[in-house]
């Protein structure tokens, strides 16, 4: 019995490897084994709207179709990077979609579920675009947008991405440890996993004098990184590419 999670693949025609290494992990026994694959956020590079024909969407959703005709539900979570990706893919790659912020019991612990972007409060420039973006009306004008303009938009939005991340002080770009507590505060656990941040690893801390932890997904720029968390344990792990 085991329940996977994967984050911030960023897949991208620009790192081929990726895309073929995240299509090979979810062909593998241990996905078409697993209990549940959660996918939480940032799936690809830049998510333009349901009805964009390139290859690279459609490649995804043959991968997790397959995973899913194979007994697996495979849950997905929008991060910043594909919040615009909605009900008509999810359909077409037969994933089940996630709100941010979702508890899901997993082997009977509660589990707060995020893409942990809302954490990182300190980044205020972050948090300001990111309340604009999330709104019905922009969300509508970006998508009324003809496919060639909403890919060039999307070149812009990563460009802009990467300067902000050069310019940026890297603490401030982290979690704020107050936004993590109070957010499993709120939703009643001692166990959080999120991505986002890039920065793998399981933290071990007291909040409110209780034993809690916070999992750090990792990033698939050279390699993948998977969580799989069992009954009685859990394992934070790289995947070579080769």
């Amino acid at each position: 019995m085991a329940s996977l999670f994967i984050a911030d693949l960023h897949l991208d025609d620009s790192r081929p490897h990726i895309t073929d290494l995240f299509e090979r992990y979810l062909a593998g026994d241990e996905v078409r084994g697993a209990d549940a694959l959660y996918i939480l956020g940032d799936l690809v590079e830049a998510w333009i709207g349901d009805d964009d024909d390139a290859e690279l969407p459609a490649r995804i959703a043959r991968a997790t179709r397959a995973v899913r005709a194979a007994g697996v539900p495979v849950y997905f979570m929008p991060g910043n990077r594909d919040f615009l990706l909605g009900q008509d893919y999810a359909a077409r790659a037969r994933l089940t979609l996630l709100e941010d912020g979702v508890v899901h019991e997993l082997y009977g612990q509660p589990t707060l579920l995020m893409h942990g972007d809302t954490l990182c409060t300190d980044d205020v420039a972050y948090q300001a675009v990111r309340r604009q973006v999330r709104t019905p009306e922009w969300k509508a004008n970006i998508l009324a947008m003809p496919l060639q303009a909403r890919r060039a938009f999307a070149a812009k939005a990563r460009a802009d991405s990467r300067a902000h991340t050069g310019s940026t002080m890297e603490s401030i770009m982290d979690v704020n440890a107050e936004a993590v507590a109070r957010a499993m505060r709120e939703a009643g656990v001692t166990r959080l996993i999120h991505g986002h941040t890039h920065r793998p690893a399981i933290h071990d801390f007291a909040l409110d004098d209780r034993p809690a932890q916070r999992i750090v997904l990792g990033d698939w720029y050279e390699q993948g990184s998977v969580l799989r968390v069992e009954p009685d344990r859990l394992e934070l792990r790289g995947l070579p590419p080769g």
